[in-house]
């Protein structure tokens, strides 16, 4: 199993075989503590959710079915690799 880049403030994801950059099937992992609150007649609404721990376990592009092609590239108006 190949790793998933992570995004951040300054990258996106991109297909590196069609180069999508907008639909992507996400698998992942993640461990969650949520404060749950149940009304009188025992409806659940989660009000509080922490994140503990998120692993990407694969990424899928719903464009071309490519998977473990995804890239990180620069946001639109991010002056990441303007020092190439």
């Amino acid at each position: 199993m190949s790793t998933v880049p992570r995004m951040t403030a300054e990258t996106r994801w991109r297909c590196s075989l069609c180069g999508n950059l907008t639909r992507f099937d996400v698998t992942r992992s993640s461990k969650v503590v949520e404060y749950v609150h149940l009304d009188l007649a025992g409806e659940p609404t989660v009000e509080e959710r922490e994140v503990v721990s998120e692993t990407i376990e694969s990424v899928r592009c719903r464009w071309c079915n490519a998977v473990d092609q995804i890239e990180l590239v620069d946001r639109p108006g991010t002056d990441t690799a303007t020092a190439s």
